[in-house]
């Protein structure tokens, strides 16, 4: 058997949109189940996001600490965002959020791992990136509310791995980033898809 996710979309019999804000919305389908049965399944429709590991020459990740509301907590997280505007490439999305949110850009871009943060309740889709390469770059944007005091922190790749095997980071890309960064840094980065990589 082959282990790979695979799409499917079983048969819909009736949609309730209850809830659609900025960046999510709460919806109720009634899907045909096995065996001639229906059944309602919530779930939070998503725009969907992206995330940059961005690891410079001494193999240090670029970390920055945000306050996030729901999660009741100031998380260290990587640089992230919405995909928000329509048709533009993830990676680019992704070259985007890292200049606004850590003030870096990058020569060297990879697919790292994708993420359906999750799929039991929303359809939330999570690409995270590998930037290298990395250098300063200044541009015009004002960060706001929670991004107003982004601390940026550089931290070696071992240690942010034990870090996150410690409980210490909770952020779910940055979790599964630094140890997917990890994996694939034995094999020197060479067996990661390209920026570009269609998404299954």
């Amino acid at each position: 058997m082959t282990i790979s996710d695979y799409p499917e979309q079983w048969p819909v019999t009736a949609t309730k949109d209850h809830f659609q804000g900025r960046v999510f919305g709460v919806r109720t389908d009634t899907v045909e189940m096995p065996g001639d049965d229906v059944a309602d399944r919530d779930y939070i429709v998503h725009i969907g996001s992206v995330a940059v590991l961005a690891l410079d020459d001494d193999d240090r990740v670029l970390m920055i600490r945000q306050y996030r509301h729901a999660a009741g907590h100031q998380l260290w997280e990587l640089p992230a965002g919405l995909r928000d505007v329509e048709g533009e490439p993830l990676a680019e999305t992704a070259a985007r959020e890292l200049a606004e949110e850590a003030g870096h850009q990058a020569a060297t871009w990879y697919t790292l791992v994708d993420l359906m943060s999750s799929p039991g309740m929303t359809n939330e889709r999570i690409r995270v990136f590998l930037a290298r390469d990395l250098s300063p770059v200044e541009i015009d944007f004002v960060r706001t509310h929670e991004e107003t005091d982004m601390p940026v922190e550089w931290i070696p790749l071992p240690d942010a791995v034990e870090l996150a095997l410690m409980g210490k980071i909770h952020n779910s890309p940055a979790v599964a980033g630094i140890l997917a960064a990890y994996a694939a840094s034995a094999e020197g980065f060479h067996t990661l898809r390209p920026s570009d990589a269609p998404e299954a």
